[in-house]
Order: C-alpha cells, then structure tokens, then sequence
C-alpha cells in the first residue's frame, strides 16, 4: 500500500539551512549553483530535455516553483519555462554582474539563486525563466499526491498522467470539526469520487443537526468519503486528514466547540483500524504537532446524513466559514 502523503511544514515555519548544513547536504553543484549564484553548463544537466509531466520545487526548501505544462525548448540547454508555477514563491531582482544587466530569479524561501528572466520566450507572457537544473527537484505527476503536493495533481489529470478511474470503490468515515470545511477539501482530492456530510459516533436514531448541536447526543459531525482506492489509499487519505485540522485539540476545531466537534476516525473493517492507528502513530511522531494526538479511533457506527442545506455547504455559499485548510 502507498505510504501516507509526506507532510510539509508550512512555509511560514520555514526556517533556512545554515551554509554549513548546505555544503553537507547538497551536492557541490548544487550549492554553487543555489548559494553561490554560480551556473550549470547548458546541455549537461539533469531537467534541460527532461519531457515528464511534473512539478519543479526549490532544491533547499521544497517550496513549488515552475511547472512541465509552462515548460518549454528554448533551444538554450537550460530548462526553460514561461511562467512560475506559484508566482509568489520566485522573486525578481537586478542583477549586473558580468558586463551586464539582466533579471535574475531567486527562490523566495530559500533564497536560492534559480537563474534569469528574459523578454524572449512564447506567447502568452512573452518571458524565458532559463533556470538551472541544479537549483531544482523534480516530482513527477504520479508522486504529487504521495510526496505532499497533492493540490497539483489536477493540474495534469486532463494530459492522463494521474491514475484513471480504477472502478473500485471504497469509504471512509473521518470526523474533524465543522463539516463544511472538511468536506470541501476532501471533495477536491484526486481519487475522491463522493462525499456526504451526517452525523455519527452517538446512540440518537435519525439525528439532525438540532439535536446534535446540543452536544448531549454523542455524535460527531462527520463526513462520509467515498474514494477510489486505485488513485487514493485510504492510508493516504488519513495522511490529508490529519492535515486539515488540529488533532491536538480536545472537542474543539477554531472557534467551534462541543463534542460534536472532536476528531475521530469511524473505522469500517479491521485493515482500516490497523491503518489508522499506524498512520496516528508516525503523524504524532513527526513532530509536526508540539501537543499530543486526541483523535478518537472507534468502530463505524449509523451514519445519519445531515440536512440537504449542509450538503456541499461551502459549493452553495461560497466564501462561507471553515477553520479548516491543508497544512504544509
């Protein structure tokens, strides 16, 4: 079975390498390439003709950069691409080194030197980003989702690079807070073929969210995954669970609070249980949360769906409330 999405701090905790953690950690090349403003011979290196379809992060810090669908033969020997794939994430800056004046391009975290910006590329930004292959990790399509980068992977589901409908289906029952945040991002998930919010983990026959919202009935808002488990394991999905909510806070996520609140995994069979126990253990080992885990584990039981207006809430209302969204 596939391992769990890798979890990626967010940038905002990012803190950068010593140059001595550097020179440790990267290969000659590449530190003369990111940390001293050096370049790759053209034609020598590992992305200039690389074709797959994939994301480029910043060799240090991981942070996304450019993409193979903006990726392009510039006839240069250096991988060219139009535009970044997170424009945020690469800053511009003069740079007159060598006789010249030219834009150079630097990572944002990292500040690792990428290369130049030129006014010579293709419609429709008329801009060649040439960038330095030793500057750059590549992830391929199909490891987007595994390695972290799952909200890339629709970008390349239309060029057939994402695993098609395998025809399986299987459900997962995964409680963590308001479900309207909850369900809006499991719904955009690769391999996520329905979802439905309800109410479970109670003993109330046929509840409704008047009774639970009282936090006397035992049940937990929750929503009902169904998945295609030949594009997403359910171990993977755990992964983006425990990703967009706090598994640390007992019976409260953001500003609600109450039992109906907690985070809890409804388990359907054994395998599910073992999983989730696994995949709880190496989140709370990871030191991605200073508290401890609080998430319940607990055999699936009735699943009452919520009412019809809580169904695709945040679809129907955009700009609604959630606290929920994917951590680095």
């Amino acid at each position: 079975m596939p391992p769990a999405p890798a979890e990626r701090k967010p940038m905002s905790e990012y803190v950068r390498p010593t140059d001595e953690e550097l020179k440790n950690r990267l290969t000659p090349l590449q530190y003369q390439v990111a940390r001293r403003d050096e370049t790759e011979r053209p034609f020598a290196n590992e992305h200039w003709n690389n074709k797959r379809p994939g994301i480029y992060v910043d060799v240090v810090s991981g942070e996304p950069l450019f993409s193979s669908l903006d990726k392009y033969d510039s006839g240069t020997g250096w991988p060219s691409f139009t535009r970044p794939l997170e424009p945020l994430n690469v800053t511009t800056r003069e740079d007159r080194r060598g006789g010249m004046t030219r834009t150079e391009a630097r990572s944002r975290q990292a500040d690792s030197h990428l290369g130049h910006v030129f006014p010579d590329g293709p419609r429709p930004t008329g801009l060649r980003y040439c960038i330095n292959s030793a500057a750059l990790r590549f992830v391929p399509a199909e490891r987007l989702v595994a390695e972290g980068y799952a909200e890339y992977a629709r970008l390349f589901e239309q060029e057939r690079v994402v695993a098609e409908d395998s025809g399986r289906r299987e459900t997962a029952i995964l409680a963590g807070g308001c479900f309207w945040g909850m369900e809006d991002i499991i719904r955009g998930l690769p391999g996520v073929a329905d979802t439905e919010v309800g109410y479970t983990g109670g003993s109330l026959a046929h509840a409704t969210y008047k009774d639970v919202r009282t936090g006397t009935t035992g049940h937990a808002e929750a929503v009902r995954v169904v998945f295609d488990p030949g594009r997403l394991s359910y171990e993977e999905l755990l992964g983006f669970f425990f990703r967009m909510h706090d598994p640390t806070t007992q019976n409260r996520q953001g500003n609600d609070s109450g039992t109906q609140y907690r985070s809890a995994i409804f388990y359907l069979c054994e395998d599910q249980r073992r999983l989730a126990e696994k995949v709880m253990a190496e989140v709370g080992a990871s030191g991605n949360w200073k508290r401890p885990l609080v998430t319940e584990i607990a055999p699936a039981g009735e699943f009452w769906p919520a009412e019809e207006h809580h169904q695709d809430y945040l679809v129907k209302n955009p700009g609604g409330y959630t606290c929920h969204f994917l951590r680095d």
